[in-house]
C-alpha cells in the first residue's frame, strides 16, 4: 500500500505541474515522436518502485506534450477536461469499475443512466432515448449506424444475423462535407461507400438535392446530416432534410461531435431546429463539455433497436433489462460517465449553455481580430465555433501556419477547403479565456509579418 500512495502522490505532483504549467508554455511540443521514443528507452530486466516509475514517465514525457489543455490551443476540435470532470476521472481510474452490467456495477449503470437523462434533456431530445458511453465520435457514428442498419434491413424483412450477402443493399446519404468519422463506420458496417448530396458553399446539405437522392434510391436507405461542418461550424437545415427523409421511410442520424451542443444554448437553437425529429445521435462530450477522454455519446431515439443490435449474451453474465452492455459494442470498459456526470452537476443547466456561448462568442472575437490583419481574408460566416482563415496565395498562408507554430503561444491547425489552402481555428477550451484571445491573435499578426 506504501508503493501505491507514493505512486499517486508523485502522479498528483507531476499532474499539477503540468496543469501549472499550461498558461506560459509553448503550446506546440519541443520534441518529436522519435525522440520521445528514445527517451523512453528499453525495458530492464527487473522491477522498478512504482514512484520512480511515475516520476521517469512524467520526466520522459514533458517534452513531447503538446499544451492540448491549454486556452490558446486552437487545432482541431479538442477540448480540455473541467475540474470537476478531471477529479471524477481521477476516481474512476481509482474505483477500476467495468460498466458493462448493472448487477455488477451499479454505481457506473446508474451515473450514466443519471448523465443521460441531463443529456436529453439538455439537448431536447426524446425522453425514452438510450445513451451509450463509447470512446469518441467515430464509435458513436458506428454505434448508432449500426441500429440505422440493422432497423432497415429488418424494415425491408431481412434479419441482419444472416448475413449482408444475401439482403437488400441499404444506401447511405451524406454531404460531401461530412467528416472521415462517418465514413470509417461505414466501411466497418459493410455499407461501402456513401452517397454524396450536392451541397451550398458552407457545407449544408441542399434539400432539394436530397429529395432527388433520396429518389433515386431503389431500397433502404440512411440520410446522415451534420451539426457543425468541420470548416464553416454550420448545420445542415435539420426540418426540411428530417422531413423529407422520413417521408421516403429512411433512418435519419445526426454527426453532431462538437456541433450537437449548440442544442443547449438558447441562443443557438434555431440552428438546430428539426435536429430533435431524427432517429439517432452522435456527439463528444470531450469536444464541447471539455470531459476528459474518452466521452463519446451515441444516442438512439429506439432503445430497443439499439439493444437489438448491441446486446451480447453469455450464460455465465448476470444480466438485467437495460444493462450498459446494450447501448455501446463493448462489454469491458471503463466507467465513463462518472466524468460526463461530474462535467454537467458543476455546471448546472445555464452552465452548460455559458460555456457554449463562450467558445462561439469567442471564435468571432477571433474571426473579427483576424480580419485586422493585413492581408488575411475569414471564409465563412462564424455561426459557431470554426473559423476559417487564409493570407493571399497557398504558399502564403502555409508559411503563416507554420510561422505560427514556430512561435508557439498558440496553435492553430492548416488545413484545406474549397480548394484553397487554409488556417482552421476551432474554439474548444472551457480555460479559453479573453487574454488567450488576445495573445493568439498577436501570435497570428505576428506569423503573418513574418511570412512577408
Amino acid at each position: 500500500m506504501e508503493s501505491r500512495s507514493a505512486a499517486l502522490e508523485r502522479a498528483h505532483e507531476h499532474a499539477v505541474t503540468w496543469l501549472d504549467s499550461l498558461d506560459e508554455r509553448p503550446v506546440p511540443p519541443a520534441v518529436d515522436a522519435d525522440e520521445m521514443v528514445r527517451r523512453l528507452g528499453d525495458l530492464p530486466d527487473g522491477p522498478t518502485p512504482a514512484a520512480e516509475v511515475v516520476d521517469l514517465l512524467a520526466e520522459a514525457c514533458e517534452p513531447g506534450l503538446v499544451a492540448i489543455p491549454s486556452g490558446r490551443f486552437f487545432g482541431m476540435v479538442i477540448g480540455g477536461s473541467l475540474p470537476a470532470a478531471l477529479g471524477a476521472d481521477w476516481l474512476t481510474s481509482a474505483w477500476d469499475q467495468n460498466v458493462g452490467l448493472r448487477s455488477l456495477t451499479p454505481a457506473g449503470a446508474a451515473v450514466e443512466e443519471v448523465a443521460g437523462r441531463w443529456l436529453l434533456d439538455l439537448f431536447g431530445l426524446p425522453s425514452g432515448s438510450a445513451v451509450g458511453f463509447v470512446t469518441g465520435a467515430t464509435m458513436a457514428n458506428f454505434t448508432c449506424l449500426a441500429a440505422a442498419r440493422d432497423t432497415a434491413l429488418r424494415r425491408a424483412g431481412y434479419d441482419v444475423r444472416a448475413g449482408l450477402r444475401g439482403g437488400p443493399g441499404v444506401r447511405v446519404l451524406v454531404g460531401p462535407e461530412r467528416h472521415p468519422s462517418v465514413d470509417l463506420p461505414l466501411r466497418f458496417l459493410g455499407l461501402g461507400d456513401p452517397i454524396a448530396v450536392p451541397a451550398d458553399a458552407a457545407g449544408r446539405i441542399r434539400p432539394e438535392a436530397l429529395a432527388e437522392s433520396l429518389a433515386d434510391v431503389g431500397g433502404p436507405a440512411i440520410v446522415v446530416l451534420q451539426a457543425g461542418n468541420i470548416h464553416s461550424g454550420d448545420f445542415d437545415p435539420f426540418a426540411d432534410c428530417v422531413a423529407l427523409a422520413h417521408e421516403r421511410g429512411a433512418w435519419v442520424h445526426v454527426d453532431g461531435a462538437f456541433g450537437l451542443w449548440a442544442a443547449v444554448s438558447p441562443r443557438w437553437r434555431e440552428r438546430v431546429r428539426g435536429l430533435a425529429d431524427a432517429d439517432s445521435w452522435a456527439t463528444d462530450a470531450h469536444k464541447t463539455l471539455n470531459v476528459p477522454y474518452d466521452a463519446g455519446l451515441a444516442i438512439v431515439r429506439d432503445a430497443d433497436a439499439l439493444a437489438s443490435s448491441m446486446a451480447m449474451h453469455g450464460d455465465y453474465l448476470i444480466q438485467a433489462s437495460g444493462d450498459p452492455q446494450e447501448r455501446t459494442p463493448e462489454l469491458s470498459r471503463r466507467g465513463r460517465g462518472f466524468a460526463t456526470w461530474a462535467a454537467l452537476r458543476s455546471l448546472g443547466r445555464s452552465g452548460v449553455a455559458d460555456l457554449v456561448e463562450r467558445l462561439a462568442s469567442h471564435a468571432r472575437t477571433l474571426a473579427d481580430g483576424a480580419r485586422e490583419i493585413p492581408g488575411c481574408e475569414v471564409h465563412n460566416d462564424v455561426v459557431f465555433t470554426q473559423v476559417c482563415l487564409s493570407f493571399g496565395d497557398d504558399d502564403r498562408t502555409r508559411s503563416v501556419g507554420e510561422a505560427l507554430l514556430a512561435d508557439g503561444v498558440t496553435w492553430m491547425s492548416g488545413s484545406r477547403w474549397h480548394d484553397r489552402a487554409i488556417v482552421r481555428i476551432s474554439v474548444s477550451n472551457w480555460s479559453t479565456t479573453d487574454d488567450d484571445v488576445r495573445r493568439s491573435l498577436e501570435a497570428l499578426h505576428r506569423a503573418a509579418e513574418a511570412a512577408g
